[in-house]
C-alpha cells in the first residue's frame, strides 16, 4: 500500500492511498462471496459460487465496485495507524481510480486533533482570595426575605419610596414604538433599582389613575445595543399603589418560616448559604484563571473547523435548553436580538475556540499527569446521585447505563485534573 500525505490548512490532512491489484484481491474475493449470497445463480447455493462464476454472472466491474467499501474501510484504518494520526469526525473519501486490472487509488481528507506545546504550568501561579461574608450581605439577604413576606396594602395616596406600584407604560425612540417596550400591569417596588436609572424616581408622588410623560437616557452599556445611550420617551399610567408592610425580623418571624427556632438560627443558615455561594464563585474564578493562563502560554496547532463548528452548535443547544427552562422560545429570543441563527453562531465562535482549547489542554494535562478515574469512584458518584433521587429504581437504571458511566468518567476526570492544577498553581 502506497500512501502520500499532504498537510492542509485548518488542522486537516489529505492522504492519497494506492492499492495494487494483488493488495485488492482479498477484497474482491470477499465481495464475490457477498454478491453470491444475494444473487440467484443457477446450480449454486447462496454464497457457494466461485469467483469466476460470480464474475460471469454479474461482471467484473460489479465485483470491483462491491469490494471498494470493504477495501477503504480496512486500508484507511491501516493508513491512519501507519501515519500515526489522531483523527476526529468522519473522513471525506474521493475515488480517484477504480478499473478492473489496475491499481485502486482513493483520496481522503481527515480532521486531526491538534497537537499542543503545553505551558510549564508548574511555574504559573494564581492568587486565591479568602472567602468571607460581610455583615451587610447577611443583612441584605435577611431584608430581602422580609420583603418577600411583606403585606401589600392598597392605599389611596401619593406613592413614595418603598411602595409597590403597578403601572401601564409605553416607550418609544424617535417617536417609533420600541419592540416589546409596552407593558401592562407592570409591578415594581420604588427604590429597589430594578429598572433603568431614573425610572423609579419618576414614579414618586403619583396616585392611582395619574399619568406622566418623561424622557430617560439609557445607560451606555445597556445590553440592547439599539437602546444603549439613547434618549427614550416614556408614557405611564398608575394603576395602583401598595404600601409594603414589612414584618419585624425577630424570632417569631424566623419561626414563621417553618424550619428555624430563632432569628440567630436563620442568620446562621443565611451565612452558611452565602459562604457556600461565595466559595463556589471563587472556585470558578480560580479555575477559569488557571485555564486562561495555560491557554495563553501554550501553543496550539491549527484547530479544525469541525471542532469549532461542533462547539458553537453545542453552545446554541445549551442556550435553547436554558431558554426553554425559563419558558422562552428560541425564535422569540432571536427576533428580540434581531439576529438569525447563523449570526449567533458567528457571535459564539471566539468563545467556542476558547472552549475547544480548554478541552484540548485539559486532555493533554490529564494524559501527562496520568490522571484517571476508577470504577469505585464512579460507583460512589452514582450512589450519591441516587440518594438525591431517593434511590428511585428507574433513575438507577439510567445511571447505570454504559453511556452515563462514560459521561461520568469524563466529568470526574476533568474535575480531578482541575483539582490537581489548583494544588500546584494556587498560592
Amino acid at each position: 500500500m502506497k500512501i502520500e500525505s499532504k498537510k492542509l490548512e485548518r488542522g486537516q490532512v489529505e492522504l492519497t492511498i494506492e492499492l495494487t491489484v494483488d493488495e485488492y484481491q482479498p477484497f474482491l474475493k470477499t465481495a464475490a462471496q457477498i454478491i453470491s449470497q444475494t444473487t440467484k445463480i443457477p446450480g449454486w447455493r447462496p454464497g457457494k459460487a466461485s469467483f469466476e462464476i460470480v464474475k460471469q454472472r454479474v461482471g467484473e466491474t460489479k465485483i470491483w465496485q462491491e469490494a471498494l467499501e470493504l477495501a477503504v474501510r480496512k486500508t484507511l484504518i491501516q493508513a491512519i495507524d501507519q501515519e500515526k494520526l489522531i483523527t476526529i469526525g468522519s473522513p471525506k473519501v474521493d475515488i480517484i481510480k477504480l478499473a478492473p486490472g489496475n491499481p485502486v487509488i482513493y483520496k481522503t481528507t481527515l480532521s486531526l486533533i491538534p497537537s499542543i506545546k503545553l505551558a510549564d504550568y508548574s511555574k504559573i501561579k494564581v492568587k486565591t482570595n479568602p472567602v468571607t461574608v460581610k455583615e451587610k450581605e447577611i443583612k441584605k439577604s435577611l431584608d430581602n426575605l422580609g420583603k418577600s413576606r411583606a403585606k401589600q396594602i392598597l392605599v389611596n395616596r401619593k406613592s413614595k419610596e418603598g411602595d409597590k406600584i403597578e403601572i401601564d407604560f409605553e416607550s418609544s425612540l424617535d417617536k417609533i414604538p420600541i419592540e416589546n417596550g409596552n407593558q401592562k400591569k407592570f409591578p415594581l417596588v420604588i427604590g429597589e433599582k430594578t429598572f433603568i436609572p431614573g425610572f423609579e424616581e419618576q414614579l414618586i408622588g403619583l396616585k392611582k389613575d395619574q399619568t406622566k410623560e418623561f424622557q430617560l437616557k439609557f445607560p451606555e452599556n445597556y445590553h440592547q445595543k439599539n437602546l444603549a445611550g439613547k434618549l427614550v420617551d416614556f408614557k405611564i399610567k398608575v394603576l395602583a399603589v401598595y404600601q409594603m408592610e414589612l414584618p419585624e425580623l425577630n424570632d417569631e418571624f424566623a419561626k414563621s418560616l417553618g424550619e428555624f427556632k430563632s432569628l440567630e438560627e436563620l442568620k446562621n443558615r443565611i451565612t452558611n448559604d452565602l459562604e457556600a455561594r461565595t466559595k463556589t464563585k471563587e472556585n470558578q474564578r480560580v479555575e477559569e484563571e488557571i485555564i486562561d493562563k495555560i491557554i495563553e502560554q501554550s501553543q496550539f496547532e491549527d484547530i479544525p473547523d469541525l471542532l469549532i463548528n461542533n462547539e458553537t452548535q453545542k453552545m446554541i443547544e445549551e442556550l435553547e435548553h436554558n431558554l426553554g427552562h425559563q419558558g422562552l422560545k428560541f425564535d422569540d429570543y432571536l427576533n428580540h436580538l434581531k439576529k438569525k441563527r447563523e449570526d449567533l453562531l458567528l457571535d459564539f465562535m471566539p468563545q467556542a475556540i476558547k472552549r475547544v482549547k480548554s478541552a484540548l489542554a485539559l486532555r493533554e494535562i490529564t494524559k501527562k499527569e496520568n490522571i484517571a478515574v476508577n470504577d469505585q469512584e464512579i460507583e460512589e458518584e452514582i450512589k450519591q446521585t441516587l440518594q438525591v433521587y431517593g434511590n428511585d429504581p428507574e433513575v438507577e437504571k439510567q445511571l447505570r447505563t454504559t453511556d452515563y458511566k462514560n459521561y461520568l468518567q469524563n466529568i470526574l476526570t476533568g474535575r480531578k485534573t482541575l483539582d490537581h492544577l489548583k494544588s500546584i498553581m494556587t498560592r
